[in-house]
């Protein structure tokens, strides 16, 4: 990657990093806005840049370029807060890129490699800590589904397509995907939703548990085979948006969306269908998840989970870690390792029988996604989201796009058994 600075002799350049400065509502977004200043910032500033340039070494010359609009504010941002203000300070206007995926990718394909073991061991005393409040608990959960999930269905309808599916579509094949474009994706997710349900056995007559309703597609394919389909939510918004689905389609007799935490699910279920719902419970958790599943399936059943992954060392490393992603996106999620869910499954006596990835399918979903969201800009500000916030969303995007284009993240397709091999 290579860095390139505007300075303050062009006025051009100038006159616009004083745009984007003044575009950011310090009530809103204080951390944002508030530009670290203590002389402890700035050690550790210049601490953060070398680091920095350290990561970055080594790289093409045509490399990706990252446009750095304030150094000093980026790098102490950086030293401050890790990650977090590395994103915070996209979010501010203090850098950009021609290519923002292309210039995360390779910080993604080196993440594990950015900060030396001897200072990754000091991290848990220099950066911040995950607030207690956010952690998925009984008590938590609800409000930390709903700072995602509830910020308006219009504004997932600006870049999601007509099935408003927010997970990573199935193209067939990873050829498939690179070559793929908008007007394949919807067919794309409905061939994972099929694809998830024939995992489970979801066909007339079955009694499925949907953990994590989206907004229908899925409850709405399965009651179409003939399923009966208990679909649960803690989104206020995305529980109205399916029952009108549902509705629509003359299937509400066949599907039942109800606002519950998983914990509290009752009933027997033949098979039990969960799409990237994991992410959100948080590694203190993953156990409930599991037994829940395995407590309200029939013997026999079989659960189909659909999970982002990342290595399992990363998993061990990133343990208690408070992240971008927490802060502004997904509060109290931890993204698990294919390995710790089936350790998690085990212990609560389900038996993993099938396991297929498809990240790079997830790199072109969110590419696509990305794409929508930047054309319909206005549209978004028309809803009442202001400059920062989409900085933010297309950072989040983006981040979340290179880490599958590294292939540091993946997306599965899980299936576990309940009783099998007994």
């Amino acid at each position: 990657m290579t860095i390139d600075r505007l300075y303050e002799n062009d006025i051009a350049q100038s006159r616009d990093l004083d745009d984007r400065g003044s575009a950011v509502d310090p009530a809103r977004w204080p951390d944002v806005a508030a530009r670290p200043e203590s002389v402890t910032a700035r050690i550790r500033g210049r601490a953060a840049e070398a680091l920095f340039r350290r990561a970055t070494a080594g790289l093409p010359p045509d490399a990706p370029r990252m446009i750095v609009h304030d150094e000093d504010a980026l790098f102490r941002r950086v030293g401050t807060a890790g990650l977090i203000g590395f994103g915070e300070s996209y979010m501010a206007g203090e850098w950009t890129a021609d290519d923002l995926v292309a210039t995360l990718t390779p910080l993604a394909q080196r993440i594990a490699d950015i900060v030396p073991a001897a200072l990754q061991r000091l991290r848990p005393i220099i950066l911040p800590s995950h607030p207690r409040d956010e952690e998925n608990s009984l008590a938590n959960t609800r409000s930390n589904i709903s700072r995602h999930y509830d910020l308006s269905n219009d504004l997932f309808a600006s870049f999601l397509d007509e099935t408003m599916t927010y997970s990573s579509a199935y193209f067939g094949s990873d050829d498939a995907a690179a070559h793929a474009d908008w007007d394949d994706l919807a067919d794309a997710q409905r061939a994972k939703i099929d694809r998830l349900l024939d995992q489970a056995g979801v066909e007339s007559g079955t009694r499925l548990l949907e953990i994590g309703t989206g907004w229908g597609e899925l409850a709405v394919r399965a009651a179409e085979r003939g399923a009966v389909v208990r679909s649960i939510t803690l989104s206020h918004e995305q529980q109205a948006a399916a029952r009108r689905r549902a509705t629509s389609a003359g299937l509400a007799d066949r599907i039942r969306v109800d606002l519950a935490d998983y914990r509290s699910v009752d009933g027997d279920y033949d098979a039990v269908v969960s799409v990237e719902m994991v992410e959100a419970v948080g590694r203190d958790y993953w156990g409930d998840y599991f037994a829940t599943i395995n407590r309200v399936l029939a013997p026999g059943g079989r659960a189909a989970i659909q999970a982002i992954t990342m290595p399992h060392d990363r998993v061990l490393a990133s343990t208690g870690t408070y992240t971008w992603v927490h802060k502004y996106i997904f509060p109290g999620g931890q993204i698990p390792s294919e390995q710790a869910l089936r350790h998690a499954a085990a212990l609560s006596g389900l038996t993993p029988t099938y396991a297929e990835s498809f990240g790079l399918h997830y790199a072109k979903t969110l590419e696509l996604w990305r794409e929508r969201f930047s054309a319909h800009r206005d549209r978004v500000a028309e809803l009442g989201f202001d400059d920062t916030f989409v900085r933010m969303w297309t950072f989040y995007l983006a981040y979340s796009e290179a880490g599958f284009a590294s292939r540091y993240l993946d997306v599965c397709h899980l299936v576990y058994t309940k009783g099998a091999g007994r």
